[in-house]
């Protein structure tokens, strides 16, 4: 019985996601946002301990479901849509709201049916190793008091 227990804490503790953030602002950074104009697919999600620390994206899925995924941007009126597409994880579509704020991070709502201003809350991302053809999103997740990356790596689709 104490081995179930100690192995029920040790997965909670293991478990990590990023709670949603207030979303206050709409500072704009136009020039990196023309960068990213169109379709992209996540090739790869890294980070330190992914072999024994279990990641939920965005607060949908384990983070290998992204893998595979289809990101589209839309930089004229900053919509997107996520994709996820990879078949042994939960299926998910839905349209997203972005931006690029004045410190160069990346401000992204996940609308999930919503209309954009009723959605208060979502995530900040640093914005990394941009070229025509490729960049990286990172989020920073605490797990056990220790603040880690999480790489997206994207390429042009």
């Amino acid at each position: 019985m104490k081995k179930i227990v100690l192995f029920f804490l040790f997965a909670v503790l293991i478990t990590s996601c990023k709670p949603k953030e207030k979303i206050v602002g709409t500072g704009v950074d136009n020039k990196t946002e023309r960068i990213i104009k169109g379709f992209w697919a996540i090739s790869s999600v890294t980070y330190p301990g992914q072999e024994y620390i279990k990641v939920t994206s965005f607060d949908i899925a384990d983070s290998k479901c992204f893998v595979g995924s289809k990101w589209k941007f839309v930089t004229n009126n900053n919509k997107g849509n996520i994709l996820l597409t990879n078949s042994s994880c939960i299926a998910f579509n839905s349209p997203t709201t972005f931006y690029f704020n004045k410190d160069g991070n990346f401000v992204m709502k996940i609308l999930n049916g919503s209309k954009s201003r009723k959605v208060t809350e979502g995530y900040i991302l640093s914005f990394a190793n941009v070229s025509e053809n490729s960049f990286q999103l990172i989020d920073k997740i605490n797990v056990g008091g220790k603040v880690i990356d999480v790489v997206y790596q994207f390429n042009r689709d």
